[in-house]
């Protein structure tokens, strides 16, 4: 069985151990592990989760907000001086990687014992067209640009992914707001959707909110788990016709075409 695990299911401003931010565990039928996205409290949530960065072999990027990205300098640090451990593979998008070491890392992780170091000193990175995809183990994952952040002027490179794990078809949307005019052909195709969903009492302008995915289709609802979203009390979901809000430390199994909930 094939085992996709939440170590967080909170939004940029979870607060506490109560949750942790939405980064996930991909786990194969063999034990191997990608992390999907790694955001600033990574070392807790994999250690509640039972692991740690000696479990970090292959991680991808979706953009580079710190709940996405703030990890790596754990990652990378703690990896690099560990002689268990080799380079982390690193997968994301040619524009988040051309970006990802200056904008984000270099600031903490340029020098080290009095040398500079790069990209490369700490992970093996693998840049994926915009529009492309990436193999890890048997899996092809397709990047999908959504749009999160949007000015006049700039697009913040940013990628949720489409997968089939096992017979499955899932879309997993990263950060998001609601563009179905340019997407939909993935919420038509998934058999699961994890999607991005605030439930702020004040509503951002780059999430979608709870009360516009309330407006979807019932046949998108009824295969959407929902995560991301802010501390607090939750709506009912599955009044709703969603399946529900994914919770931190929840396990989806995949095996033969289908999708087990797992205990957690």
């Amino acid at each position: 069985m094939i085992e996709l695990l939440f170590l967080g299911s909170g939004s940029a401003f979870t607060v506490g151990a109560d949750n942790y931010h939405s980064n996930l565990l991909l786990i194969d039928s063999e034990k191997n592990k990608l992390l999907i996205d790694c955001g600033s409290d990574i070392r807790f949530s994999l250690y509640e989760a039972g692991f740690s960065h000696l479990d970090i072999t292959d991680i991808y990027i979706s953009h580079l907000h710190a709940d996405h990205v703030g990890g790596l300098e754990y990652i990378g640090f703690t990896t690099l001086f560990n002689p268990q451990c080799s380079r982390p593979n690193l997968y994301t998008s040619e524009d988040v990687g051309q970006d990802l070491w200056q904008k984000t890392l270099a600031g903490g992780m340029e020098a080290i014992s009095g040398k500079s170091a790069t990209l490369e000193t700490y992970f093996n990175p693998h840049f994926i067209a915009n529009t492309g995809s990436f193999q890890w183990q048997r899996f092809t994952f397709q990047l999908v640009q959504v749009i999160h952040i949007l000015t006049d002027e700039y697009l913040m490179p940013s990628y949720g992914l489409f997968v089939d794990i096992a017979g499955v078809k899932v879309f997993l949307t990263t950060d998001t707001q609601l563009h179905l005019d340019t997407n939909r052909d993935y919420y038509e195709a998934a058999d699961i959707i994890f999607h991005d969903c605030e439930t702020s009492q004040f509503p951002s302008p780059v999430h979608v909110h709870y009360q516009e995915l309330r407006q979807l289709p019932l046949y998108i609802k009824q295969k959407m788990w929902l995560y991301g979203y802010q501390p607090g009390k939750l709506p009912n979901a599955q009044q709703d016709d969603f399946l529900g809000f994914v919770k931190k430390g929840q396990r989806f199994g995949f095996e033969q075409a289908k999708m087990y909930l797992l205990d957690y």
